[in-house]
């Protein structure tokens, strides 16, 4: 591992315009590298999938942006991350072998997208994740 960073959501509750940012620099320039999403929840997530916006912005200035899905529970509703108790932790693929070539600082912004079904407007308040991190390794492959 060569970053790894989290945020906590005041009160488990992860509003819609609370983008969070990670900063990172100094990676090595010729290995690829494995990027994560780490979101913590506990039982009052409602849903069973989680949808963010991710930007990842290079030190050019020169932006990717994505919308991303994760599953988060079985059909059953068992929780899918790992750990004991209420709080789950789900390490979620980002960004796969990618080689960070540019010297400075790159910023990756996450936001959630969770909206009801049939609603326009998205869910304000998020209750349920706890903390949201970005981990990321060198690749093996």
């Amino acid at each position: 591992m060569v970053f790894s960073d989290y945020t906590a959501i005041d009160n488990g509750q992860w509003t819609m315009d609370n983008a969070l940012t990670f900063n990172f620099s100094e990676l090595d320039s010729v290995q690829p590298h494995n990027m994560f999403i780490n979101i913590r929840n506990d039982n009052t997530f409602q849903f069973n999938n989680l949808f963010l916006i991710t930007e990842l912005e290079y030190p050019d200035g020169n932006t990717t942006k994505d919308t991303l899905e994760y599953k988060m529970a079985k059909p059953s509703g068992e929780w899918l991350g790992k750990g004991f108790g209420s709080i789950k932790e789900n390490k979620l693929w980002y960004q796969e072998k990618i080689v960070f070539r540019d010297t400075g600082v790159y910023k990756v912004n996450i936001v959630h997208a969770m909206r009801k079904n049939g609603d326009v407007d998205g869910i304000h308040i998020l209750d349920g994740i706890t903390d949201v991190g970005l981990e990321i390794e060198k690749s093996t492959q």
